[in-house]
């Protein structure tokens, strides 16, 4: 196992007040990119309203997720290739480029190909950031940072329907990806000259673009299946048979050309270390299940509880305090050698419990102990990431970060999409989707919209099963340097 302990980290050629600069404008431009996964999750009800097609609504987050996904590993590659600079500031115009189209759409296919171009810079920030950190701060103190980097992805996941729900009830919706410029760039202005000293650790790598194409191809073919499944076509459809066979040849496919390519897109040498496999595994389901949790659960409180568009943003709040105070918990117990792997296990112990709770009270509930479950919920979802980012760092060498972390984020990313569109699935299959049009009236909700989310938000529990099984297969993990590894239960 080769531990990333000569990173360029200390590099005399950068300052301790340069370091200070990057890692905040690395955290503004992160946390646009993470709030765009879910603050339109509030927005969608009133965006079908407005330009139509309300049964592709889970499209507008889909989409930006599936291009995310599917450029993430190649952004790696050229991160190792030509240096974080140049392919991160391509990454955050391409954002800000896609921000504006979303805010001047008029339709809702442009709309959702305009969420195609902010996923184009959404997932070279998202591997940027990891990577650039594990550049620039000594392994000893990564645990320390990445409570910072945990904790902006975990306020996003929930400040989004928060923000999203004021912003769509009282100005409109396209302000959520208005806001997105007076931030972005000045946060560019400000990188732009501090990247040009960062450490270097280039190697030559091939481009795998018949990978990438692959990636998206399967990628969107089954985000087709699952929302055109049961809505537009019967499952049992010739349709629906010939789209699922498309998808399944689209990933072998996929499957062949990156075990026989000269260098894959996705690095399956890296995955033959059972730490990484089992830590982006982990990665994979557990974000997945959050984020489809957190996109549906402002179309429930609109729906069921008959909440306002701005008061169903706002009962997420919960959310977003304690799963920060989660991650602050569990990169505590990092930094002192403490209950390194017992804290995680124990969060997502937590977080699948209280989402069946949620399950099974979906019907009705009072809306404190709504708030209680949340509470509940989210206080456990904070602690796994920043011991999954970390370990993953402390595991490669330090050319191979690069390809490594863009990994991860790509298996967050594709979780993202594939919990969205599954959850949705569930969710329209089973209401249909005319009950999502109108606001709810509190306890007046069809049985058939209840038991559909029942069943979306069983999904997202079973999701964090699977994430706790991959868990207790990684097992201890190479620590950082400065870790009291001894002390590890």
């Amino acid at each position: 196992m080769v531990s990333s302990q000569t990173s360029g980290a200390d590099d005399p050629g950068l300052s301790k007040s340069d370091r200070s600069a990057i890692l905040l404008a690395l955290m503004c431009v992160m946390m646009l990119a993470a709030l765009e996964s879910t603050i339109v999750a509030p927005a969608m009800p009133s965006i079908g309203r407005d330009l139509g097609n309300v049964e592709q609504m889970s499209w507008i987050v889909t989409a930006y997720l599936v291009v995310a996904t599917a450029l993430t590993p190649l952004y790696g590659k050229m991160a190792d290739i030509k240096g974080r600079r140049v392919v991160l500031m391509f990454a955050a115009l391409s954002f800000l480029i896609g921000s504006l189209a979303c805010a001047l759409s008029n339709s809702m296919i442009m709309l959702i190909l305009a969420r195609g171009l902010q996923g184009v810079g959404g997932g070279g920030i998202f591997a940027m950031t990891q990577t650039i950190i594990g550049d620039i701060v000594p392994a000893r103190d990564r645990a320390r940072y990445q409570v910072y980097t945990s904790s902006v992805w975990l306020i996003a996941n929930v400040l989004g329907p928060l923000l999203g729900g004021l912003l769509t009830e009282y100005l409109h919706w396209s302000m959520i990806f208005w806001i997105n410029l007076p931030i972005g760039i000045p946060a560019l202005i400000l990188i732009w000259p501090k990247l040009a000293k960062l450490p270097r650790h280039e190697r030559p790598h091939s481009l795998d673009i018949i990978g990438v194409f692959l990636i998206i191809a399967a990628t969107v073919l089954i985000m087709l299946a699952l929302s055109w499944g049961g809505v537009h076509y019967a499952w049992s459809s010739f349709e629906m048979i010939m789209l699922i066979a498309a998808a399944i040849l689209a990933w072998a496919l996929l499957t062949v050309r990156q075990l026989t390519a000269r260098e894959p897109l996705i690095p399956v040498a890296v995955l033959g270390n059972k730490v990484v496999r089992n830590a982006v595994l982990t990665s994979f389901f557990a974000m997945g299940a959050y984020i489809g949790l957190m996109v549906w659960l402002p179309v429930y409180l609109q729906t069921v509880g008959g909440m306002s568009v701005s008061a169903a943003g706002l009962a997420t709040l919960p959310l977003m305090i304690f799963s920060t105070v989660g991650a602050q918990i569990g990169a505590r117990e990092m930094r002192r050698g403490r209950y390194v792997y017992a804290v995680p296990m124990i969060g997502m112990l937590i977080t699948a419990s209280g989402t069946f709770m949620l399950a099974a009270m979906a019907g009705g509930m009072p809306f404190w102990v709504l708030i209680a479950l949340l509470t509940y919920i989210s206080s456990g979802m904070g602690a796994v990431f920043p011991m999954l980012t970390v370990t993953l760092q402390s595991a490669v060498a330090p050319h191979d970060l690069g390809s490594t972390m863009a990994l991860n984020v790509f298996m967050r990313s594709l979780g993202s999409a594939i919990g969205v569109a599954v959850m949705g699935a569930v969710l329209i299959g089973i209401a249909g989707s005319a009950a999502l049009e109108k606001h709810g009236v509190a306890g007046a909700a069809s049985p058939e919209l209840i038991k559909g989310f029942v069943f979306a938000y069983a999904t997202s529990g079973f999701g964090f099963v699977l994430a706790i099984i991959s868990l207790i297969r990684l097992g201890r993990g190479p620590m950082p340097q400065g870790t009291a590894s001894g002390a590890i239960k």
